[in-house]
């Protein structure tokens, strides 16, 4: 086991989420979805942004062309690098949100919803693609949450949090196939919620209510577990100049004693070897 942690940015988020590199500029985007903010980190400097984001927000990701996509509450917009704001995709339903989203090999984006009651059955997995249009992948999710590829592209990871499992299917040409169980989370360990895929196709996934961030191998053998002093961890990814340093995002929603490190991103030095996400195609 392992517990060797720095502090990148010490924050109060209610849901921080979604890590995400950008080689681009060197910084590191992270989120606070119920905060409706988008938090930037440059490890180089220190410095940090915080940007209030129009609606709730599940995910922030870097478009091929500069700028960036936001799963938000009411659908798909796109933030120029002049910081202007417009829909992509906007399909508004009344009691659900944007959570988690991961760019796919190909460049589209696999967008999840759930519902803030987190109802079984209320929220989505979606494909949208560069040319804007969109299709559902999943239609009978609760917590639609980490989702990732292998590094060969051939695998598919996702994560529906009450399920308590990671699953895997089989990915060709922008479609999934043969779900199947990758791995279990054990009752009182907590509950998977964003996962990475490392360069050796190990799968690190963050427990909420959990306090850790576990390692599987290629095969779902648990084979390392990075302990952390905040109960809810929600995500994790690589990032740095050389993808060797693991963040690690964190809430305090709903605790009534929060950790003082709840809701800040940490960081965990070298801890494996990240690959380069593709960037979003719209």
């Amino acid at each position: 086991m392992r517990s060797v942690f720095d502090v990148a940015v010490r924050a109060e988020a209610s849901l921080g989420e979604g890590p995400t590199w950008d080689p681009a500029t060197g910084r590191l985007l992270w989120l606070d979805i119920l905060g409706s903010r988008l938090h930037t980190y440059d490890p180089a400097t220190g410095r940090s942004t915080v940007r209030v984001t129009e609606q709730h927000v599940g995910a922030a990701k870097p478009r091929a062309g500069g700028g960036l996509v936001l799963n938000l509450r009411d659908g798909v917009g796109l933030l120029d690098e002049d910081g202007s704001f417009r829909w992509f995709h906007h399909e508004p339903v009344p009691g659900r949100r944007a959570n988690d989203a991961a760019v796919a090999p190909d460049g589209s984006l696999w967008v999840g919803t759930m519902r803030y009651d987190e109802a079984p059955g209320g929220g989505t997995l979606s494909r949208v693609t560069g040319d804007g249009s969109v299709s559902v992948v999943l239609d009978d999710v609760a917590v639609s949450n980490g989702t990732g590829w292998s590094p060969s592209g051939t695998l598919m990871y996702y994560i529906d949090s009450p399920t308590r499992r990671v699953d895997v299917f089989d990915h060709a040409d922008g479609r999934v196939t043969n779900r199947r169980p990758f791995a279990e989370i054990e009752d009182g360990a907590g509950f998977p919620d964003g996962l990475t895929v490392d360069a050796a196709g190990c799968v690190w996934v963050a427990l909420w209510a959990g306090g850790a961030v576990r390692r599987y191998t290629p095969e779902g053998v648990l084979d390392r577990v990075i302990e952390l002093p905040t109960p809810l961890v929600t995500a994790c990814a690589f990032g740095g100049a050389d993808l060797t340093d693991l963040y690690v995002t964190t809430a305090r929603v709903g605790l009534e004693a929060p950790h003082p490190l709840s809701g800040s991103l940490l960081v965990v030095p070298d801890a494996g070897q990240g690959v380069t996400q593709p960037a979003f195609m719209g």
